[in-house]
C-alpha cells in the first residue's frame, strides 16, 4: 500500500509520454495484502538498490542531467531493531540527455515486491529504449523525459519521507505504550497492596461481621477493576499486532486510544482512592459497631441484675414478719444471758481479789524464807536471835494457814465462776438450738401460700414447654405438696442463677440414678500431657482424673502420633487384636496400643493404612486432616464395638471427633452398640472442619441424607458438610467450656454460622467453665521453681521473681518494681495489638513486661520479632518467642499480674494458673475471662468474688485503664496487694467444682433414656 501512490504516476506518465508497448506490468492483486512496516521497507531498499546499480551501468551524457533534490538522502543511524530500514534514494549517475547512447542494460528489472512496479523482460530492453522512446535529438523529447525522470524521483523520495515519518510516529507510539505499561505495573502494585490490606483488615476485625455484606460488594468492584485491566491487557496484545501502514488516520487513532486508556487510568487512580477510604469507613464502622454491642450486652447483664435482686427482695419481704416476732425473743433471752452474765462478772472479780491476796501472801513468805536462809548461814547463838527465830516460824506458821484459807476461798471462788459460766454456755446452747429449729421450721413451714402456688406454677410450666418430662414434674409436684426443706433450700440457693441451672438443680432431686457408677469413654485427638497441642488436652485429662475419683470407669481413645511424649506413657503395649475398620469401601487394620497416663487407661490406635494418617511428625495441620479425623472416629467406634464394651457415656470433643454422634446412630447403633448417650463437647467454634460434601463418604457415612440444611450441610455452601454442625444435631448433649461462652455462640459473632443450629437445639446445650489440674499446676510442689510457696507463705514469690529476672537478665535494682507476664500463642483471637501496647504502656508506668509464646502466622511472628531485637539488651523488657513449659511455670510464680487481653476467649486456663500461682490477672470480659475473674474495684460484685482487673472494650484505651488500675493499686497499698495475692491463691478452679457438673448431665441424659424406654 505504501508503494500505491508512485506506482500510478509511472503508468500514468509513461502512457502519457506516447510509449506504445510499455513493459510495465502492476500486481494490483499484491496491493490488497498487508505487511509489517518494517518488512515493506526493507523489501523497497533492496529494489531501489537493485535499481541504482542499473542506473550506474547507463551511460549518459552529462551536458544535461538531473540534480539529485537536497535532503534526499536518509540517516540510517538513528534506526532501531526491529524497525524499518531507511531507503537510499540517490542517484550517483547523472542521466544524460541522449538516451540512445545507453550501453547495455543488465538486469532491465526495477522491482517492488509485493506492490510495486515491476520492468522486466530482457529480451525488449533495448527496443525499449530505441523504439518506443522519442529521439533524444528532439528538445521536446528530452525535456519531457527529464521532466518525467525528475516527477518520479521526487515521488519516490516523497514516498520515503511519508515512510519515516510513519516509522517515527511508531516509535513514538511505542515510547507511549511502554509508558501504560509501566503505569498499568504500578496501578497493578497498588491493587495487590490495597488486596493485602484488605486481607489483613479482614482477619482481624472477625468482629465485625456485620460490615460483610458491603465488604463482598467491595470485592466485586475489585474483580471488576481486575476485569477491565485483563480487557486492557488484550487490548495491548492487540495493539502490538495491529501495525500501522501509510495512511496516516490509523496512527492517530492508536494516539486517540492510548489517551483514552490514560484518562481511564486516571479514573481507576481515583476509585482506588476512594476504594481505600470506604475501607477506613469500614474499619471505623466495625469499631463503633463493637462498641455498641458491647454497651447493649452491658445493659442486658445490669438488667438481668436487677430483675435478680427484685424476686430476692421480694422472697426477703415475706421473712419480716417471721423475724419480727423471733427478734422480741431473742431480745429476750439476750437480757436473762446479760443478767447472767453481771453475776459471772462479780463473782470473777471477787476471785480475782482473792488471787491479788494470795499472791501478796506468796511474797511475804518468800522474803522469811530469804530472811531464815540469811539467819542460818550467819549461825548466831544469841538467845535473842533464837526467840526471834521462834517468833518467825510463828509467823510464818501463821502465815501459812491464812495462806491455806486464801488458797480454798479462791478455789470456791473459780468453782463458782466456772458453773456459771457452764451455766449461761448451756442456756446460749439451748437458745441456739431453739432459733436453730425455729429457723429451719419457719424458712419452710412459715413461708407464705403463694411461694408454693409459684413453685408449682414454676414447675408446671417447665412441663408444658417440655424442658421435663412427666415423671419429673409428678415428683417435684409431690416434693411441692408436702413442702420439703429440699425445694425450698435449692429454689432459694439458686436466686439470681439461669432458668437452666435452676432446672437442672430440681432434677437433681428427683434423679433416681444419683451416686450411680458410670462406664465413659472419651474419644479426642489431644491428651495432656502425652499428646498435646492446647488446652483441649487439658481439659480430657483434667476432667478425666476428676471422674475417676468420683468412682466411675473412665477410659480414652487417641489416635498414635508418631511425635507424641512416649516417656509420658506408662506400660505401654501393642495388643494382638487387630481391628478392621471401614474406609474407602474396603476394610484396613489398625494397631491397637494400650497404656496408663496420669493413671488413666488409654488406647492408641495406629492405622495400618497407606496414607500413613498419623505418621507426620505433628498432630494437625495437613491438607487431608479431614480424612485422617473421620477415619480415626470410626475406627474408635469399631474398638468399642468389637471389644464388646457397654459404655454409658460416650464424650469427644472437638471437629475431630465430632464425626462419631452421626457414626454412632447411623451405623454402629443397628449393629447393637446401643447403650451410650453422646456427649459432645466443642472447645472453640471458630474451628468447624467443613470440607466437600463428598469426602463424608469415605468413613461410610450416606452423602445423600446428612448433607441437608437440618443436618450437616455447611451453611457457607450447599456442597460442604460441617462436623461440628453434625455432632449438635446427633449428640444428646453438647457443651461448651464455659456460661458466657455458651450465650456468646448463640449469636453470629460467636457462632460462626452455626448459631441457627445451636439455638434450634439450645435445650440440650450448656456451658461448663473448665477447671485445672491443681496437681500439676500446685506451686508448693512444683519442681520448676526455685522456691515453693503457698497462700499462707508467699515470701516465695519475691525469690522467684529474682531468679527469673536473673535468668532473663533483666534490672534487679527495685525490689518493689511490677513484673507483668503475657504467656499466650500470638494470633488475632489473643489481642494481638494489645499486647504489643501492652508492653510500652507497662514500661511507661514504671513496671516490667516478659512474653512467653510464637505465632503460627508468618506477619505476626516476624513483626514480633522485629520488637524482640528492639528490646533485646533493654533491662525491663523481655520478649521470649516461643513455648518453654518449665519457663511458663517460673514466669507464673514470679510476675505480679498476668494479662490476657482476648477478643474472644472460650475459656482460657492461663487465668485460672496465674490466680494458683498468686498472679493477678487483667483480663477482657468476655468468654470464660468473664466467668473466672472480677474487678476488685467493681462495688456491685461482693467484695470476696474480686479477683483481678477487667475492662469491656477492645481497645488500648480500656486496656491502659484497667493497667493503671492494678499499677496504682500495687504501688500504693501493698498490704492490700498481699490480701489479694493470698485470695486468688485460695481460690478454688479444680476439676473436683466442674466435674460434678459433667456427672449430672450424664445422670439426667441417661435418666431421660430409660424413661423413655
Amino acid at each position: 500500500m505504501e508503494s500505491a501512490p508512485s506506482t500510478c504516476f509511472l503508468r500514468r506518465e509513461l502512457v502519457g509520454a506516447g510509449l506504445k508497448s510499455p513493459r510495465v506490468r502492476l500486481f494490483s492483486s499484491s496491493w490488497q495484502r498487508w505487511y509489517p512496516t518494517s518488512c515493506k521497507m526493507s523489501q523497497r531498499h533492496f529494489s531501489l538498490r537493485n535499481k541504482r546499480q542499473q542506473a550506474k551501468k547507463i551511460n549518459l551524457p552529462t551536458n544535461t542531467g538531473f540534480k539529485p533534490i537536497d535532503g534526499s538522502k536518509t540517516d540510517t543511524s538513528h534506526t532501531r531493531k526491529g524497525d524499518a530500514l531507511p531507503i537510499n534514494t540517490s542517484f550517483e549517475t547523472n542521466i544524460g540527455s541522449s538516451l540512445p547512447k545507453v550501453r547495455s542494460l543488465h538486469s532491465d528489472t526495477v522491482g517492488y515486491s509485493e506492490g510495486s512496479v515491476h520492468l522486466n523482460d530482457e529480451n525488449t530492453s533495448s527496443s525499449f529504449l530505441s523504439n518506443d522512446i522519442p529521439s533524444t535529438t528532439r528538445n521536446g523529447g528530452r525535456q519531457r523525459s527529464s521532466i518525467h525522470l525528475q516527477d518520479l524521483i521526487r515521488m519516490i523520495r516523497s514516498a520515503e519521507r511519508n515512510i519515516n515519518l510513519l516509522n517515527e510516529a511508531r516509535i513514538r507510539a511505542l515510547e507511549d505504550l511502554e509508558k501504560f505499561l509501566s503505569e498499568k505495573k504500578s496501578l497493578q502494585g497498588e491493587i495487590n497492596t490495597l488486596e493485602m490490606k484488605l486481607a489483613e483488615t479482614v482477619a482481624r476485625l472477625k468482629v465485625a461481621t456485620e460490615e460483610k455484606i458491603h465488604v463482598e460488594l467491595l470485592e466485586d468492584q475489585l474483580e471488576k477493576l481486575r476485569i477491565e485491566l485483563s480487557s486492557r491487557e488484550e487490548l495491548e496484545q492487540d495493539l502490538n499486532n495491529v501495525v500501522s501502514s501509510s495512511q496516516l488516520d490509523i496512527v492517530s487513532s492508536f494516539s486517540q486510544e492510548l489517551d483514552s486508556l490514560r484518562s481511564e487510568n486516571m479514573v481507576l487512580h481515583d476509585e482506588l482512592q476512594a476504594l481505600k477510604a470506604e475501607l477506613s469507613h469500614i474499619t471505623g464502622t466495625e469499631q463503633r459497631v463493637q462498641t455498641l454491642e458491647e454497651e447493649r450486652s452491658l445493659l442486658q447483664s445490669s438488667f438481668k441484675e436487677l430483675e435478680y435482686k427484685l424476686s430476692a427482695s421480694q422472697q426477703d419481704v415475706s421473712k419480716i414478719s417471721s423475724l419480727k416476732s423471733e427478734r422480741k425473743s431473742l431480745y429476750e433471752k439476750v437480757e436473762d444471758i446479760q443478767t447472767l452474765l453481771d453475776k459471772a462478772t462479780e463473782q470473777a472479780e471477787q476471785a480475782i481479789e482473792a488471787l491479788k491476796l494470795n499472791q501478796e501472801l506468796l511474797k511475804k513468805v518468800d522474803y522469811l524464807e530469804e530472811s531464815i536462809s540469811k539467819t542460818s548461814d550467819y549461825k548466831l547463838s544469841s538467845e535473842k536471835m533464837q526467840q526471834h527465830t521462834e517468833l518467825m516460824q510463828q509467823n510464818i506458821e501463821l502465815l501459812d494457814n491464812r495462806l491455806q484459807n486464801s488458797d480454798e476461798a479462791t478455789h470456791y471462788y473459780i468453782k463458782s465462776c466456772q458453773d456459771s459460766m457452764k451455766e449461761f454456755q448451756d442456756t446460749l446452747n439451748a437458745l441456739k438450738e431453739e432459733s436453730k429449729k425455729r429457723q429451719e421450721y419457719g424458712s419452710v413451714h412459715d413461708r407464705p401460700s403463694e411461694f408454693w402456688s409459684n413453685l408449682l406454677l414454676l414447675v408446671d410450666g417447665w412441663f408444658l414447654e417440655k424442658k421435663i418430662s412427666v415423671d419429673q414434674v409428678k415428683l417435684l409436684r409431690e416434693m411441692i405438696w408436702k413442702r420439703e426443706r429440699s425445694v425450698s433450700d435449692s429454689y432459694m440457693s439458686m436466686q439470681g442463677k439461669s432458668e437452666r441451672e435452676i432446672i437442672l438443680t430440681f432434677l437433681r432431686l428427683t434423679s433416681p440414678t444419683t451416686g450411680e457408677r458410670l462406664h465413659i469413654i472419651h474419644i479426642a485427638a489431644e491428651m495432656a500431657p502425652v499428646a498435646k497441642v492446647g488446652g483441649l488436652g487439658d481439659v480430657v485429662t483434667g476432667l478425666s482424673k476428676a471422674l475417676q475419683r468420683k468412682g466411675h470407669l473412665v477410659e480414652i481413645v487417641l489416635p498414635k502420633y508418631d511425635c507424641m511424649q512416649y516417656e509420658t506413657i506408662q506400660d505401654l503395649k501393642v495388643l494382638d487384636m487387630p481391628v478392621e475398620s471401614y474406609f474407602d469401601r474396603q476394610l484396613f487394620k489398625n494397631k491397637i496400643w494400650v497404656g496408663t497416663v496420669e493413671g488413666l487407661p488409654v488406647y492408641f490406635i495406629e492405622p495400618l493404612h497407606p496414607s500413613k494418617f498419623f505418621w507426620r511428625n505433628q498432630f494437625y495441620g495437613e491438607s487431608d486432616d479431614f480424612r485422617r479425623f473421620s477415619y480415626f472416629s470410626r475406627a474408635a467406634l469399631e474398638l468399642i464395638h468389637q471389644a464388646g464394651k457397654k459404655p454409658d457415656i460416650i464424650h469427644s470433643h472437638d471437629w475431630q471427633t465430632a464425626f462419631v454422634a452421626p457414626l454412632y446412630w447411623d451405623l454402629y447403633v443397628p449393629k447393637g452398640l446401643d447403650s451410650a448417650r453422646i456427649c459432645f463437647t466443642c472447645h472453640n467454634f471458630e474451628y468447624q472442619g467443613s470440607a466437600p460434601a463428598s469426602e463424608l463418604a469415605s468413613c461410610g457415612l450416606n452423602v445423600r441424607q446428612l448433607n441437608r440444611p437440618d443436618r450437616m450441610q455447611d451453611h457457607s455452601a450447599n456442597d460442604r458438610v460441617n462436623p461440628v454442625k453434625g455432632a449438635v444435631v446427633f449428640s444428646n448433649i453438647v457443651t461448651t467450656v464455659s456460661p458466657t461462652y455458651a450465650q456468646e455462640v448463640r449469636g453470629s459473632e460467636g457462632g460462626r454460622g452455626l448459631q441457627d443450629t445451636i439455638n434450634t437445639y439450645s435445650k440440650k446445650f450448656v456451658g461448663i467453665l473448665n477447671g485445672i489440674d491443681t496437681d500439676a499446676w500446685n506451686p508448693a510442689t512444683d519442681p520448676f521453681l526455685k522456691v515453693q510457696y503457698h497462700s499462707n507463705d508467699i515470701d516465695g514469690k519475691a525469690e522467684n521473681k529474682e531468679a527469673l529476672r536473673r535468668y532473663l537478665k533483666l534490672s534487679s535494682a527495685n525490689s518493689r518494681q511490677p513484673l507483668v507476664a503475657c504467656i499466650t500463642r500470638l494470633v488475632p483471637q489473643k489481642g494481638v495489638h494489645l499486647i504489643k501496647h501492652a508492653i510500652y504502656r507497662t514500661l511507661e508506668l514504671g513496671g516490667q513486661f516478659v512474653l512467653l509464646g510464637s505465632s503460627p502466622v508468618p506477619e505476626i511472628q516476624r513483626e514480633f520479632e522485629e520488637i524482640c531485637d528492639h528490646f533485646k539488651t533493654h533491662e525491663h523488657a523481655r520478649l521470649i518467642l516461643k513455648y518453654d513449659e518449665a519457663l511458663s511455670h517460673l514466669i507464673y510464680a514470679a510476675s505480679d499480674m498476668l494479662i490476657i487481653p482476648s477478643i474472644f476467649e472460650p475459656c482460657g486456663l492461663t487465668q485460672m494458673i496465674a490466680m494458683r500461682y498468686g498472679s493477678v490477672p487483667i483480663v477482657r470480659k468476655t468468654g470464660g475471662l468473664n466467668d473466672s475473674v472480677f474487678d476488685f474495684d467493681d462495688d456491685a460484685i461482693p467484695a470476696h468474688h474480686r479477683n483481678g482487673y477487667t475492662f469491656l472494650k477492645a481497645n488500648e484505651k480500656g486496656f491502659s485503664n484497667a493497667l493503671k488500675r492494678a499499677f496504682n493499686h500495687y504501688m500504693n497499698d501493698a498490704d492490700s496487694w498481699k490480701q489479694l495475692v493470698q485470695k486468688v491463691m485460695s481460690l478454688d478452679f479444680s476439676w473436683d467444682s466442674s466435674a460434678p457438673l459433667y456427672e449430672e448431665l450424664y445422670h439426667m441424659s441417661i435418666a431421660r433414656a430409660r424413661s423413655r424406654d
